[in-house]
This record gives structure tokens, sequence and C-alpha cells, in this order.
């Protein structure tokens, strides 16, 4: 199998992901340029975190239209696997992926924490690897995190189990004090109805290295490549 790792001008997670896929999971990873538009040697799409072209316009609106976008869509129609990640999941709403849209967060400031979130669901290759309820604890960066979309789609994703990450206290609750940016629902991250693509605001790549100080995000990648190698 193979990762391929969008790269935008403005991406700065690019090489977090390369040194968990590539360095610590020793999987083939290659490096993708905005302007390219063949992944059919990719497995697994990766859209880092960062400011892809400076975030003009609005997060993610720029990202959208370019060809490695376009090459994104149609892996993901393919029902191959799209992870987004900060940046990533910005992008990914405004390519019409995944519903809903990223705001200002609450308080209109940047947040740059580890947080508690709770896992969702692990009947999915993004986190089969965790234990059902499990509070993980990965890191956040973000001045436009806060998930919105309206209240017929927030049902469907309630409804139709498409929430994987929420916001929580460490007892794995649910309150305003738990929430770091006004996100509805506590969303953190969601997938697709498919479930092949996943979008979410924390950090995995963050918390994967022990020399980081936490590892809860390695199962995520772990959980990737099990699916995958176990499908092949």
């Amino acid at each position: 199998m193979k990762f391929g790792v969008l790269v935008f001008p403005g991406s700065n997670c690019d090489r977090d992901v390369l040194w968990v896929t590539q360095g610590l999971l020793g999987q083939p990873t290659r490096m993708v340029w905005h302007e390219e538009s063949d992944l059919s040697d990719v497995d697994v799409v990766v859209v880092p975190g960062g400011f892809s072209y400076g975030d003009y316009l609005r997060c993610g609106a720029i990202a959208r239209f370019s060809p490695v976008m376009q090459a994104t869509v149609n892996h993901a129609k393919q029902g191959k696997l799209v992870l987004g990640i900060c940046n990533g999941f910005q992008v990914l709403t405004e390519a019409g992926l995944l519903p809903g849209a990223l705001v200002r967060n609450r308080d209109l400031n940047f947040v740059c924490d580890r947080v508690p979130l709770k896992v969702e669901r692990t009947d999915m290759p993004w986190t089969q690897a965790y234990q059902p309820g499990e509070v993980i604890t990965l890191p956040i960066a973000h001045g436009e995190g806060s998930y919105y979309a309206d209240a017929e789609t927030l049902q469907a994703l309630e409804d139709h189990g498409q929430i994987l990450f929420r916001y929580c206290n460490l007892a794995g609750e649910s309150d305003p004090t738990s929430n770091p940016n006004g996100s509805l629902n506590h969303i953190a991250g969601i997938c697709n109805l498919q479930g092949n693509v996943l979008g979410m605001m924390p950090h995995p790549e963050r918390a994967s290295d022990p020399d980081l100080g936490g590892t809860d995000g390695m199962a995520l990648f772990k959980g990737v490549v099990s699916a995958l190698v176990g499908a092949a």
C-alpha cells in the first residue's frame, strides 16, 4: 500500500504525516504537489494541516480548485481512503467531500492545546485500533475549527453514525467546558456516509511519536494500514 500526502503552498504538517507513515510505520509515502492530477498509484490520500494558499479568501476555499483536489474527489468516488487533518478537514468540506463547514472559533481566538476526544465508533478503518468509547488526547491548533452545519445535516450525521470523534472531558462527557472551539454537537471529526473520507480538526500525526510525549494518534494510522494490508 502507499500513502500520498498532498502539498500545497502553505502546508506545514505534510512532513509530520510523512514521518509517521514512512518514518515510523515504514509504509511507502509520496509527497504529491498541488499541481499534480494523477493519484492512481496511491491508496490513501492525506490532506494535511497548514494554511493552503495562505488561507486567503476562506480556509480551504482556494485549495479545492487545485488539480490535485479534483483528483482526490475522483479517488474518493472510487471508494478509496481520504484523510483530511485540520486545514485538510476545511479543504474537504469546501470540496464537497464532507458536509458542513469549519468557522471561526467560539471566542474568535486561535486555540493551541491538547484536548480529550471520545472515539464514537470502532468499526471503521480509521478507528478499528481504538476501544469503543475510548478517550484519547490529541493536539489541536486552529483559528477556524468550529464545526457548523444546519439542523438537518447534524441530525443526519448523528443518525448515520458519521461522527467519529467528539470533544469531551477526561471522563468522556461532553459539555460546554470541554468544547474548545464551539463546534456543534462537540464534533471533532466526521466521515462521509460511505466511511472512506474522514475529516478531523485534531492532529493524530502530532501524537504518534513517543518522543513528542503522546501516541494516541498512532492507532488511527495503524488501523488504516491494517485494514488495507488485510484487504490486499
